[in-house]
């Protein structure tokens, strides 16, 4: 199934606020009186991402290379948060910022720009903030990153999250190879349903002994690579189901192949193959596609609904550049879902896969096919 291509960098752009024409709450059957305020929380780095795209090739060197397009937009752990945001969970985000104007302009973006909780989050004074430059060509990306460890303080021992999280529906981790994240469990405790990913084990080792925190998880979501070197076997469909000898959940995304995913509890598999994307840039789709999950999981939608939707979003993603600016709405959602039903050379199977959306949408007042974010670039003062 493909998604229509999306128009060149800087046509028909739309301001972040214009993305929130279409509102939906994905849990309002799913809310209740003393419920927790936060949806989901997490914590991490945030970086400044400085993105050029609409390079030709990879940077050569000793020579000058333009880019066609460039946009700056907070990073890190903020395209996750961003992506939640975007589809209406309430969001806490615990960080340090710096105190320069990268760290003011990453706030302000996500406080006032995705109305993301950063209650929990803290400004470090004369620390300045972690710098990404990612160059997109070529359907890949290049990035070069600079920053330093904040100083931890008496309530973020471990520089970002404080020992006692806030009460959440869920929360997700990012897990490291051979370290513990005492959050977690003081997070699992209070009965936050935790969703994690993981990083490349530099190591080598990929033991899975060496991810102690996973115990404390719900749901494990690794690409295929990850997968299988964590589970010592050649097929990623295989490694999901011995990933479910350690957590309830495993999901695992192959690529231009979809994602597959195995309950472990109840012994449901799903399969989901991916949607045809020209890609212009992946940076943060693999958030995007956890964010996608969690949300369809809290909503409690059947699974392969849910790995359908995260699919979705991710594809909508990469077809924008940058990984925060990149993260869909509801109004990109709907937007897709009318325009693909226009198009009589779609396949109907592959259509009733996303028929579910029928009922999250709101019918009518979406915004014309295809949709552009505004680009915020640092040194532009605010629209009010």
């Amino acid at each position: 199934m493909a998604v229509p291509p999306a128009v060149p960098p800087g046509v028909s752009q739309q301001t972040p606020a214009a993305a929130a024409e279409t509102v939906v709450d994905p849990l309002k059957s799913a809310r209740r009186a003393g419920d927790p305020s936060c949806d989901v929380y997490l914590t991490g780095t945030v970086f400044l991402d400085i993105i050029f795209t609409g390079l030709d090739s990879a940077p050569v060197r000793g020579t000058e290379s333009w880019a066609r397009g460039m946009g700056s937009s907070p990073g890190g752990v903020a395209n996750m948060a961003s992506a939640l945001a975007r589809l209406g969970l309430r969001t806490s985000l615990a960080a340090a910022f710096g105190d320069d104007h990268y760290g003011e302009y990453c706030w302000d973006a996500l406080e006032r720009g995705e109305g993301i909780d950063l209650s929990s989050s803290r400004t470090v004074p004369g620390w300045h903030s972690p710098v990404t430059v990612s160059m997109a060509y070529e359907g890949e990306r290049t990035m070069v990153s600079h920053g330093h460890e904040p100083p931890p303080d008496a309530d973020s021992p471990d520089g970002g999250a404080p020992k006692c999280p806030p009460r959440a529906r869920a929360a997700i981790a990012s897990l490291v190879p051979g370290v513990r994240a005492p959050w977690i469990a003081a997070a699992a405790r209070r009965g936050t349903r935790i969703f994690a990913d993981v990083g490349w084990d530099d190591t080598g080792a990929w033991d899975l002994a060496a991810l102690p925190d996973l115990a404390h998880c719900e749901a494990f979501l690794p690409n295929a690579q990850e997968a299988m070197r964590y589970t010592g076997t050649t097929c990623p469909r295989a490694a999901a189901h011995a990933l479910t000898e350690h957590v309830p959940l495993a999901v695992v995304t192959l690529g231009a192949e979809g994602a597959y995913a195995v309950d472990g509890r109840t012994g449901e598999t799903a399969s989901v193959p991916a949607i045809e994307v020209e890609a212009l840039d992946p940076t943060g789709a693999g958030d995007v596609f956890v964010a996608g999950f969690v949300t369809g999981t809290l909503a409690g939608w059947p699974l392969a609904d849910r790995l359908a939707f995260a699919g979705l979003t991710a594809a909508l993603s990469v077809q924008e550049f940058g990984g925060s600016l990149s993260a869909p709405g509801w109004a990109e959602v709907a937007a897709w879902w009318r325009r693909v039903g226009e198009f009589d050379e779609q396949d109907p199977v592959a259509l009733r896969r996303y028929a579910f959306l029928e009922d999250l949408l709101p019918a009518g007042g979406g915004r014309a096919w295809p949709l552009r974010r505004a680009v915020p670039t640092i040194g532009f003062g605010r629209s009010l």
